[in-house]
């Protein structure tokens, strides 16, 4: 047996046209560092629009923190209406174990979601040590994690459309 590797492309990976014009995404974005996660929120809907995604077809819902985002997205995907959602957040560390407690759980309930459902739930909750650290990985550039959670995304059902049920 032979194995391929991936091979990374640049830009925005593309669904079919057909795909992309029917595809629904919900993004999930966490109030709390609001400045953070509002430039998570704008390139990741700029980029799933360079993608073909129709504007029109991306929901954005928001929560109080990221402990919350888990209960919203288990309650979407039940809803059975979007193709894939994505996961925003920032949690920074503090003092206290809190930070660890949280972006954990996050991550569990999430992943929960995903497999309970079958449904892509794409996490870019951002777990930094510092707010510096969590301001560089939103910056209003290429390197903005919304980015990367847009192709994320994009990537996941260009893959899943390929697989037959």
């Amino acid at each position: 047996m032979r194995l391929r590797t991936a091979k990374s492309t640049a830009g925005t990976p593309q669904l079919a046209r057909s795909a992309a014009a029917k595809a629904r995404l919900a993004i999930i974005r966490a109030e709390y560092n609001a400045e953070i996660t509002a430039s998570l929120e704008k390139k990741c809907v700029e980029a799933l629009v360079a993608g073909g995604i129709p504007a029109r077809n991306i929901q954005v819902f928001t929560v109080p923190g990221c402990f919350e985002i888990p209960i919203l997205a288990g309650r979407l995907a039940a809803r059975k209406s979007y193709d894939a959602l994505i996961a925003l957040g920032a949690v920074i560390r503090g003092e206290t174990y809190h930070f660890e407690l949280v972006a954990g759980e996050c991550a569990r309930g999430i992943m929960d979601v995903s497999l309970r459902h079958n449904l892509p739930v794409i996490f870019e909750v951002l777990a930094t040590y510092n707010r510096r650290d969590a301001l560089r990985r939103a910056g209003n550039n290429h390197h903005n994690k919304g980015i990367e959670a847009a192709q994320s995304a994009l990537a996941l059902l260009r893959t899943l459309s390929e697989i037959k049920d």
